[in-house]
């Protein structure tokens, strides 16, 4: 028999076995398909970007290694991604941040960006079948120190401020160029590391610049505000903590994004998703896997991540619900940390399609609960796999692990000849 042969006969069994339990699998891979995942650029060069002043990272962001093979140019970033997106399933968005522009040699400061510098951008994503997002970027540069939008120096403020409006112009011309609206982000790592005189005061300048920021009116792009617990440097506070963007959100109905790495450890970022969607338009989601800190590792198939999934698919909001990767990993092959954290997202999502939630809840209508429980658990172990693997070939891309071939192959052909 052939593999695609064995695929397909496991599929068969598989299916039957959830029909048994009133879950259509067509339907489920019919509804991943529509899911886009945001694929983050930043995962080919390690967050470097493309401005000619840019120096190490700040803001409490950091890399760990140096596999050989980092992207240095956009064309190499470009190349990566194509790499990437062949041996993921599905079609997806790109993520991009302000310092990625197309600045064609010249030193362009964060004040200055305009959409001419992501038209090539826009232009390629199109070429690949992408729709894009975008971030405003304000670590790593030499104003952006410990405050930038809740300083209260009106020139280092307002400097911020304005890099922040453009990318929402950016975003919104990406927005009208795609015909599809531009998701934007904004997150700032603005803090102390000790407790400051007054948490108030940063705050409320926060809160001001926000306001200037957002008084103008956009109907191509989405913007989404995102918190922080803490980054290196600056515990003991976070002027942009999860209470402030929380309130800022609901009180101006904006986007909550919520980083999985975000967050004590201790924090369910599932059990958020249900309140959100009663007080704010839609969520924006950073997948991450934190481990003992937001140490951006590659996302794994956990039970985090299973869990997250599940309240997605349970709360019947896919549509409102935005899913992008933010992880950067530089100690193994960056194309295939990539390709294992997309897919292991996808992996999730397929899983929580497949539950058995009408019989589910059923038992639980039935206060049924040791057969709810019971029917829980035995759902881990349904044939998921055989789903997944029917999914891929659908999509013409490799089937379980023979994808790692393909990487191996674009390392020795491509990356490792990079300087």
């Amino acid at each position: 028999m052939t593999n695609e042969k064995n695929i397909r006969q496991s599929y068969e069994i598989a299916k039957e076995r959830y029909a048994s339990l009133g879950v259509d699998t067509e339907k489920a891979m019919a509804q991943l398909q529509q899911i886009a995942l945001s694929l983050h650029c930043w995962q080919t060069d390690d967050v470097m970007g493309f401005e000619n002043q840019a120096g190490a990272l700040t803001g409490g962001i950091q890399v760990t290694g140096n596999y050989p093979g980092r992207a240095r140019t956009i064309g190499e970033v470009r190349s990566d991604i194509i790499e990437a997106i062949s041996l993921i399933p599905g079609k997806h968005r790109l993520n991009l941040h302000a310092i990625y522009g197309d600045f064609q040699g010249k030193v362009v400061d964060r004040d200055e960006i305009e959409p001419c510098h992501f038209q090539s951008w826009m232009e390629w994503a199109k070429e690949q079948g992408m729709k894009l997002d975008f971030n405003s970027t304000s670590f790593s540069h030499p104003k952006s120190g410990n405050l930038t939008l809740a300083n209260p120096k009106d020139e280092i403020r307002n400097f911020w401020i304005e890099h922040t409006k453009r990318c929402r112009w950016i975003s919104e011309e990406m927005g009208k160029f795609q015909e599809d609206p531009c998701i934007m982000n904004l997150w700032i790592h603005d803090g102390s590391k000790e407790v400051p005189a007054s948490r108030l005061k940063y705050r409320q300048i926060l809160e001001q610049s926000l306001d200037e920021i957002f008084s103008v009116d956009y109907k191509n792009m989405k913007d989404c505000i995102e918190a922080k617990l803490f980054g290196i440097g600056l515990e003991n506070y976070t002027v942009g903590s999860y209470d402030f963007y929380l309130g800022y959100g609901v009180k101006n109905q904006k986007i909550v994004t919520l980083d999985t790495g975000h967050f004590h450890l201790s924090e369910s970022i599932a059990d958020k998703i249900s309140s959100l969607l009663l007080f704010t338009p839609e969520i924006m989601l950073h997948v991450s896997r934190p481990v003992r800190w937001d140490s951006d590792h590659v996302v794994i198939l956990n039970d985090e991540l299973l869990d997250l999934s599940h309240e997605l698919v349970r709360s019947n909001a896919l549509n409102r619900i935005h899913i992008g990767l933010d992880y950067f990993d530089a100690t193994i092959n960056r194309i295939g940390a990539y390709v294992i954290g997309v897919r292991a997202t996808q992996k999730a999502l397929l899983q929580a399609l497949l539950e058995p939630s009408a019989l589910l809840q059923e038992y639980e209508a039935k206060d049924q609960l040791f057969q709810r429980l019971a029917l829980q658990e035995e759902a881990k172990s349904l044939p998921w796999n055989a789903v997944w693997d029917m999914f891929c070939l659908k999509n013409d891309v490799p089937v379980g692990e023979s994808y790692m071939a393909d990487i191996e192959k674009y390392e020795a052909d491509v990356t490792s000849k990079r300087g």
